[in-house]
């Protein structure tokens, strides 16, 4: 198994993502092979200095950075030296089975889009989220800033792609589908949910729940939520800004509320794209990294593109 692991990317690059590194190593104890792409004379010495296994990873001289504040398409173009293309570049070329980066999200997205591209049958990826449950479990909202304007036929197809993420990546066999709306009833919401409730009613791949309320989406009422991606971004954006009220009022060691901290998901997945893709914060610390490589573990281990090209082919 390879992973190659944008060393550049984020707030505090080169040295988290060489931190993240060493937390991985250790906690496994056979662990993934890593391809390391970033400027050799930043990266060496900090895999030195944090004894980071020799014959566990490749160092890929990345010369270039793409910046948070380029144009994506225009610095791919440009910047074939960067870490990020040859992210994709090895992905593409079947070298490496997956890649993650913290980098600018903008260029992860036209990367995956234009060089890993859209599995058969798949309208539009997805990015999705994790949402922590009140009774301990999980959740999982989809889409949160992909897909900001969506059609009732992506919707359906993210509750499709929301079910087999959390099949074979959270081992829950029959995940509860439910439609992000403003009331329960059948009926309820503006024409594309209208339109959407009935294509998700008789869908045979999803364990179809009903209309869900925003009031809803931290209990135990359903595993997967599917909304368009300007609700999710909101969402997402306002339960991050919950948990950083909740830590500044000294609630940041209450159980629950610590786990919306991005740092235990790491990044997230592209749904719906070929091979494993994996965008993470752009502050991420190294325990996001660690999770970032165990996030891309997992999809690898669970053959996770495979199943959903055999979905979608069905």
């Amino acid at each position: 198994m390879n992973i190659a692991l944008d060393m550049m990317g984020g707030d505090f690059a080169p040295l988290e993502a060489v931190k993240g590194l060493q937390l991985y190593f250790a906690a496994n104890s056979n662990p993934a092979f890593v391809f390391c792409l970033g400027d050799e004379t930043r990266v060496q010495p900090l895999l030195q200095e944090y004894n980071i296994p020799a014959d566990k990873i490749k160092l890929v001289h990345a010369p270039e950075i793409i910046g948070y504040h380029e144009s994506p398409t225009r610095a791919l173009k440009e910047k074939q030296k960067s870490s990020i293309a040859i992210g994709f570049y090895l992905l593409a070329s079947g070298k490496v089975d997956a890649f993650i980066s913290a980098g600018n999200t903008g260029a992860m997205l036209v990367g995956t889009m234009y060089t890993i591209k859209t599995i058969d049958g798949v309208l539009r990826p997805s990015i999705p989220t994790i949402v922590p449950k009140l009774n301990g479990g999980t959740g999982l909202l989809l889409d949160v800033g992909l897909n900001v304007d969506c059609k009732p036929e992506q919707l359906n197809q993210f509750a499709i792609l929301g079910s087999l993420y959390m099949q074979h990546i959270f081992n829950i066999s029959n995940p509860r589908v439910g439609l992000l709306n403003v009331g329960e009833e059948e009926g309820k919401g503006n024409q594309v949910l209208q339109a959407t409730f009935p294509l998700m009613k008789e869908n045979s791949k999803i364990n179809f729940f009903g209309n869900v309320e925003g009031r809803d989406l931290f209990y135990d009422k359903t595993d997967v939520t599917v909304c368009d991606g300007f609700t999710g971004n909101v969402i997402l954006k306002m339960a991050e800004t919950l948990y950083d009220i909740a830590a500044s009022r000294n609630v940041g060691n209450d159980e629950y509320f610590n786990r919306f901290h991005y740092e235990n998901y790491g990044g997230t997945p592209v749904l719906g794209v070929a091979k494993p893709v994996v965008i993470g914060h752009g502050i991420s610390n190294d325990k996001a990294f660690k999770n970032m490589i165990a996030s891309a573990e997992k999809m690898i281990e669970s053959d996770l593109c495979n199943k959903i090209k055999e979905s979608f082919s069905a």
